[in-house]
């Protein structure tokens, strides 16, 4: 995987839920705080997801084959649609259903130290795996605001990471909220309640990585920088005088298949239009380094067969 991908942040996340979840799953044997249950399971959960993005960047790395002559850079799309699959079901529904029976089924906490104390361990733990992944997601981030930039990122690694880690900080404050309720009232209900607050953040969380991570799955384009910047690149003016259409696609999150029609000159021969091709080719890999595969069709522009089409200067599939 490549440092685009976030291995640093995911093996940070991962250490860090690893520990929180042992600990949370101590404070539920001693305080019998479903909210503290609810958290190990979701600290189990993501350490889960962790795993499954380290696990679908190794396999991204698969060479080409016959069967599949574009690679398999799509892995990590897979991967991460499963983890959102995993936060939904595994952390989510579980946590509404023990809100849900600890709301009719309370009682009191035993040993109230032991979450408490637990909660503030795993909120600094958290803390520090969110660091890590916010240090790495802004040496992508550019000027994009954070929400830009979880819907734009070709890459879902960091942007999982960053909506784990967000949403386990929030479910440890809401993991407090509902142990102090608790304490202070002596009614078990705040619990649940506290409980179910966590269950509910984690679905919305999820959903929001399911329907991210379909549209990269469904095939998305280039960004509208790197789409100019390739049109820009292909036309030179003399072998190539413009770009008539052009398709993009990312294959993975570091590859991007650029398919275009190009204008050539009526009266070049067939081996100058092969010259203006490869010279296109190299000058679009430069501006755009991801763009690895590409095919340029030539053709004659004509202004009369423009006008009765689509707009020339259209990208379908480009913005």
């Amino acid at each position: 995987m490549s440092a685009s991908g976030g291995t640093k942040a995911i093996v940070a996340a991962l250490g860090a839920n690893l520990a929180i979840a042992a600990a949370k799953f101590v404070a539920f044997a001693f305080s019998g705080s479903s909210s503290m249950l609810a958290e190990g399971v979701h600290s189990v959960a993501d350490s889960g997801n962790q795993g499954l993005l380290l696990l679908g960047g190794k396999k991204a790395k698969r060479a080409a084959t016959d069967e599949h002559p574009f690679g398999y850079g799509r892995e990590r799309y897979i991967y991460g649609f499963l983890v959102s699959i995993v936060l939904f079901t595994i952390g989510g529904v579980f946590a509404l259903y023990e809100g849900y029976e600890k709301i009719h089924n309370p009682h009191p906490l035993d040993n109230w130290f032991w979450p408490v104390g637990v909660l503030v361990f795993a909120v600094i733990a958290e803390g520090f795996s969110f660091r890590t992944a916010i240090k790495e997601s802004n040496e992508l981030r550019g000027k994009q605001s954070w929400s830009q930039f979880i819907r734009r990122a070709k890459a879902p690694e960091l942007p999982v990471v960053l909506l784990e880690d967000f949403g386990a900080l929030i479910g440890l404050v809401l993991a407090l909220f509902g142990v102090g309720l608790t304490l202070l009232t002596g009614d078990g209900v705040w619990d649940g309640i506290g409980t179910m607050c966590i269950g509910t953040l984690l679905v919305v969380i999820a959903l929001v990585l399911a329907a991210e991570t379909k549209s990269l799955l469904l095939g998305e384009a280039a960004g509208p920088e790197q789409v100019a910047a390739i049109r820009a690149a292909i036309v030179d003016g003399e072998g190539v005088t413009r770009v008539i259409h052009m398709r993009t696609l990312h294959l993975g999150p570091e590859e991007l298949l650029v398919a275009a029609k190009i204008a050539v000159a009526h009266d070049d021969t067939a081996a100058e239009v092969a010259k203006a091709i490869d010279a296109a080719e190299v000058r679009v890999r430069a501006a755009v380094p991801i763009a690895r595969v590409i095919y340029l069709e030539p053709d004659i522009y004509s202004e009369a067969a423009a006008a009765a089409g689509a707009d020339p200067d259209a990208t379908p599939g480009g913005r």
